[in-house]
């Protein structure tokens, strides 16, 4: 982390979307600016857009990766109180969200709730599982990992605190 003034870079983003977007929200919240890790849902250009809509819609409120790609990526889990800039497929900024639970929970015991909260597709538990099952095959197709029923997963709930163009 390198500081400049009051800016601290964190991810130096490549969109100028990602910048304004992190600028106009802490200039909102009168905090030194931050730029924030930026990132798109999915694995896919037209999932990746439609999780967006339904976020900017407040309609999708959570996400599922697994534990397994985080330890296969080497990454951090997603703490309460963090802050992302959510990115369409080709990196245009359009929302910053806010971690507000973070749970690992196994694949089989992801409830209709928490379903209804991930809110893609009908939102039952029963397209959840359809549509999951199928994307963790190829979240960890490059993996040491294979999916299975008891697979850990990180279950993310988050609220939607900036929109681009917010003042």
């Amino acid at each position: 982390m390198a500081s400049k003034g009051t800016e601290i870079l964190v991810d130096v983003p490549n969109h100028p979307s990602v910048r304004k977007i992190c600028a106009d929200y802490f200039d909102r919240i009168n905090q030194p600016v931050q730029y924030l890790d930026s990132w798109h849902f999915c694995d896919n250009e037209k999932d990746a857009n439609e999780c967006l809509s339904l976020v900017l819609a407040g309609i999708k409120k959570a996400t599922t990766p697994s534990l397994w790609w985080y330890q296969a990526n080497e990454l951090a889990l997603p703490q309460v109180g963090d802050l992302n800039v959510v990115t369409d497929w080709n990196g245009v900024a359009s929302c910053i969200i806010k971690t507000v639970s973070v749970k690992v929970a196994p694949f089989n015991n992801i409830d209709a709730a928490y379903a209804l909260l991930e809110g893609e597709g009908d939102r039952s538990l029963e397209y959840w599982q359809r549509v999951h099952w199928d994307y963790y095959h190829r979240e960890l197709a490059d993996t040491d990992y294979t999916p299975d029923k008891k697979m850990p997963l990180v279950c993310e709930e988050f609220e939607v605190v900036h929109k681009l163009g917010d003042l």
